[in-house]
């Protein structure tokens, strides 16, 4: 007779069952960014800056495109921008990312 840890599975053997595991529901990610947050420092001109996107729904149907931007540590001036859907202003947010980055600014870390 074999021991047990040597023991080979046949098909006249029966296999222990796998444990079944439920798997969460899936997550949705975002195609495009509906938020962004930049920072530019550069201690030899004494400068930090950070520049923060969000797009926000209205009470209408239509999108704002929140935007805040002043020196860091500061409260900084905000700009809403009316759009006529999301998409708009999600893609007005990545014109204005890419112009930025273009600028020297980067994403800030958190």
């Amino acid at each position: 007779m074999v021991p047990a840890e040597q023991k080979r599975y046949t098909s006249r053997v029966i296999k222990p069952k796998r444990r079944q595991t439920t798997l969460p529901y899936p997550i949705q990610l975002p195609l495009f960014a509906e938020e962004a947050s930049l920072i530019r420092i550069q201690p030899e001109r004494n400068m930090r800056r950070f520049y923060r996107m969000e797009v926000w729904p209205d009470l209408f149907g239509r999108a704002l495109l929140m935007r805040q931007w002043g020196r860091v540590g500061t409260e900084g001036r905000r700009r809403l921008d009316p759009h006529p859907d999301p998409g708009a202003a999600c893609n007005a947010l990545a014109d204005i990312l890419r112009a930025k980055r273009r600028r020297g600014y980067q994403d800030r870390q958190s």
